[in-house]
């Protein structure tokens, strides 16, 4: 998680307020599809055995 905040904050290196609310909406936009990918994953079965 760090690597991808580095990451963001390399892709927006000025402190503008445009530049601020990309990022904020970048980053909440990837913590819902995080959620909504563990949501969808909630009661399979992902042993090794799956694989």
């Amino acid at each position: 998680m760090t690597a991808l905040a580095q990451s963001i904050a390399r892709a927006f290196p000025t402190n503008s307020l445009r530049s601020s609310i990309a990022r904020h909406v970048l980053l909440l936009a990837s913590a819902v599809l995080f959620v909504a990918a563990l949501r969808a994953s909630y009661g399979l079965d992902l042993s090794v055995g799956l694989f």
